[in-house]
């Protein structure tokens, strides 16, 4: 997508719009699950049409992340020569990969249809799981970005 960008400062732009739009996404995913957690936990139905919002917007939040959004910013950190930020990517992309796993069970179980009763049964458990896994998922993204795209910015006179 930034292939054509010209010099570091064009890229780096570039990969910081794709990750506000992308930070975007997260919110949208916090609003559902929000919402979702909270009619739970008040004994209030959850509806199929919240839950495949949910996730919906999970999985798509998730495949930015890997196919987008974590592929620029290694190119970035190799752009600018950063062994440290690439180091450190190798050791939080297996944690981020477990939260994937996490998502894509979920997804499985609930995304198409959640209408027999020990799926909804479990519908509260799996939802507190997840949002476990979604806060730690979190929380490395944010170290990536910082590491990997943040702290170039002085480089390029951002």
């Amino acid at each position: 997508m930034l292939e054509g960008c010209k010099n570091a400062r064009e890229r780096w732009s570039g990969v910081h719009e794709m990750i506000d739009k992308w930070l975007q996404e997260r919110q949208e995913l916090i609003v559902n699950y929000t919402e979702v957690a909270h009619q739970i936990n008040k004994d209030i139905p959850v509806t199929h049409s919240q839950v495949q919002a949910l996730c919906d917007v999970m999985v798509d939040y998730t495949s930015a992340g890997h196919f987008e959004i974590f592929e620029q910013l290694c190119r970035e950190a190799e752009a600018f020569s950063d062994q440290d930020a690439i180091n450190l990517s190798h050791k939080i992309f297996p944690l981020i990969q477990k939260s994937t796993d996490v998502i894509l069970d979920f997804n499985e179980a609930y995304g198409a249809e959640i209408s027999t009763a020990d799926t909804t049964s479990s519908l509260p458990d799996r939802l507190s799981t997840l949002g476990e896994y979604l806060a730690d998922r979190f929380q490395h993204e944010d170290t990536l970005i910082e590491t990997l795209h943040t702290a170039h910015r002085e480089l390029v006179g951002s």
